[in-house]
């Protein structure tokens, strides 16, 4: 529903994920092994934050709301494994949808890069020219 928008600045306006469609109810995954490192509410919203195995010191670290948590802190996860169901409330989109974010400590990331190249592909990319930037030799 909407993708990832990284702010300008630390504290600017971006979009820091991204939105998935998905009803109330629906089963919410671990995109990878993990240890979960904080499920329960923030302002009001179920979230699900989830330490990635073996991606380095600091860890990157999943997140996901609103959740209905089916996990607690400390549990380990594997790859595809539920976290939690999408909550009936808690929406900051037009339509029932999950957030999904990325982060590597207080950076936030695209979590679609998580993602195989495979799953992402769309229509072909289209080149377009860019008047006055010199070609690399």
């Amino acid at each position: 529903l909407r993708g990832w928008e990284p702010p300008a600045t630390v504290y600017g306006r971006g979009h820091r994920g991204v939105d998935l469609a998905a009803a109330p109810g629906t089963p919410v995954r671990a995109v990878a092994a993990g240890r979960v490192s904080f499920a329960g509410r923030v302002a009001g919203r179920g979230v699900v934050s989830v330490e990635l195995d073996g991606t380095g010191d600091p860890p990157l670290r999943t997140t996901y709301e609103p959740v209905d948590a089916s996990v607690a802190e400390g549990d380990e996860v594997t790859a595809g494994e539920p976290v939690g169901t999408v909550a009936a409330t808690g929406f900051h989109c037009a339509a029932p949808c999950v957030h999904w974010g990325l982060l590597r400590a207080d950076s936030y990331l695209d979590p679609l890069t998580l993602l195989p190249p495979w799953l992402l592909r769309g229509p072909p990319p289209r080149l377009l020219p860019v008047l006055g930037v010199p070609v690399p030799d």
